[in-house]
């Protein structure tokens, strides 16, 4: 016999019917076929839908528009501040909401999680063929890298999202490269980056990378939605050298594991303090120290990985 959650509108539109044409309520329940109390319930107004599956939100839109109106107020702040100012006004929740709700659009986020269900039956061994790269800047203000700024798109020259810094910190832009075997040789990048320069960078320390990682094995390449690397010229590129390109979400530095190796050298680079004449040597050095291990590490966890983008529905995961 069907439950009262189980009752359709068709059902329940019968049960109406057969109830003003005088009906009992045991004739009813044998007539479409659930239980007697389905029907008393429902007649009675009582019976409510199958409660809803998954997590409950924790927020209200209400509360949701209070954490942008203390954004908007000061930009530069870090995700425990907000969190603190976000509980102040009533709202008691986790950093890692405060982290949902700030960034990522809904269009992202179906991305994110499109993607991931793209993705959700890749094995390690898959995962294992991508070659992942990025960028990263390195500044020797190690000490103090500053309170991130909350924004939106559009919103990049606004005062409230503006702070006084060093003029012209000593800094450098490195790109590099990993997979589940190691990592590869870093480029040290020279001013912006456009599609001609990104294609040196290929064809001078992303081959040789693939070269020294995968040998003569085929293998993916991972790169995110930089101008440069999303350039019609570089796709080009890439079907002239017959290479396979990972399609990426946006806005999504959660999902390449190799974030996780830049914050390895940021660390160490912290913990060592160089002056600006050793910053690359420093840089390389810690680089060369991360082994085949670490790396392989991360990419058996590219599973999981994508599983936490799946369960949080597209938002940012704490990979």
């Amino acid at each position: 016999m069907g439950k009262t959650a189980d009752l359709t509108a068709v059902q329940k539109a019968i049960i109406d019917t057969l109830k003003r044409e005088g009906k009992t309520q045991k004739e009813i329940s044998e007539r479409i076929g659930c239980s007697q109390s389905a029907v008393s319930r429902h007649l009675s107004g009582k019976s409510v839908g199958r409660k809803k599956c998954g997590k409950k939100r924790c927020t209200t839109r209400r509360g949701d528009r209070t954490l942008r109106k203390i954004v908007e107020k000061e930009r530069f702040q870090t995700l425990g501040d907000l969190r603190k100012q976000w509980t102040e006004s009533g709202v008691e929740t986790s950093r890692a909401t405060v982290h949902r709700r700030v960034l990522l659009n809904q269009k992202q986020r179906q991305k994110r999680l499109t993607w991931a269900t793209e993705k959700q039956h890749w094995t390690v061994a898959q995962w294992s063929k991508v070659l992942f790269s990025d960028e990263s800047k390195f500044c020797m203000s190690f000490g103090n890298q500053g309170a991130r700024v909350w924004r939106k798109t559009g919103e990049k020259e606004m005062p409230k999202c503006l702070k006084s810094s060093v003029k012209y910190p000593q800094s450098v832009m490195v790109w590099g490269a990993m997979s589940a075997a190691g990592v590869g040789p870093l480029c040290f990048i020279k001013g912006r980056v456009n599609a001609a320069s990104y294609q040196e960078i290929l064809e001078h320390f992303m081959l040789p990378s693939a070269e020294k990682l995968y040998g003569d094995e085929d293998f993916v390449f991972q790169h995110d939605l930089a101008p440069a690397h999303s350039a019609k010229t570089t796709g080009k590129w890439f079907t002239d050298h017959g290479i396979t390109v990972l399609n990426w979400p946006a806005n999504s530095p959660d999902l390449n594991p190799i974030e996780n190796l830049w914050d390895i050298v940021k660390k160490k680079l912290r913990d060592a303090r160089p002056n600006t004449d050793e910053l690359k040597a420093a840089i390389e050095a810690s680089w060369a120290s991360i082994t085949p291990q670490q790396c392989h590490r991360l990419i058996t966890s590219m599973p999981r990985c994508i599983e936490a983008v799946i369960s949080a529905k597209g938002f940012p995961t704490k990979y």
